[in-house]
């Protein structure tokens, strides 16, 4: 496969994997804190960051090194996903000190070390199966390894787009009603709990994290 075509795939094949819905589930109830399109982009910069961090650092090791991941420890950074959703929700679902004592400001930084935490989980979970994917297809390591970072940029890119999507309407709505700030947060941290305990679920029993014959296939 030509080199370009090969890295493209990779770019386009990224800002597809940025849509997963435990993806956007996480970002925007993160990015539901902030009521501005830049600081909502830049909490989907951060979190592509975190997410193409771990997932190059696996994804090489898996790719240059020949690691394997064992089934168990698979589900276990899948799982680790369920409660990084779980985390998020509670904290939205929690009302903020700021909010009660001025409920109509919006001061304060956005999360963005809880987004990159998030990222990294993210990555975790993901470079196993990306990584194998490359394998599958392209066996020079150097251009699996460039296919694999593009790849991680996509995503990057990606996230940033759907953050900022997802914050232009919510600014447009809270200057019109003051109180659809805490009403879109409380949304989103409800979906990001619900989610979470029903991907925990799945993972722990379904999948069998928790039973004697755990059942993995890396996605």
């Amino acid at each position: 496969m030509n080199l370009l075509a090969l890295l493209g795939l990779g770019l386009l094949l990224g800002l597809r994997h940025a849509t997963d819905p435990d993806h956007v589930v996480a970002v925007t109830a993160i990015a539901a804190r902030t009521r501005r399109a830049l600081p909502a982009a830049w909490l989907g910069i951060v979190w592509g960051l975190g997410h193409t961090v771990t997932l190059f650092a696996v994804g090489a090791g898996i790719i240059l090194f020949n690691w394997v991941v064992p089934p168990r420890v698979g589900l276990a950074l899948e799982f680790a996903v369920a409660l990084a959703l779980v985390v998020v929700g509670l904290l939205n679902l929690r009302r903020p000190r700021r909010e009660r004592a001025e409920p109509s400001e919006d001061a304060g930084r956005p999360p963005a070390g809880r987004a990159f935490a998030v990222g990294l989980v993210h990555g975790l979970a993901g470079s196993a199966a990306v990584a194998l994917l490359v394998l599958a297809t392209v066996r020079d390591p150097r251009w699996a390894c460039g296919y694999l970072f593009v790849f991680a940029l996509g995503t990057l890119a990606g996230m940033a787009v759907i953050t900022t999507g997802f914050a232009l309407p919510v600014a447009t709505v809270t200057r019109r009603w003051s109180g659809a700030g805490r009403l879109i947060r409380l949304a989103t941290g409800t979906i990001s709990l619900a989610f979470g305990v029903w991907l925990a679920y799945h993972i722990g029993w379904s999948d069998g994290l928790f039973l004697a014959v755990p059942s993995w296939t890396p996605r």
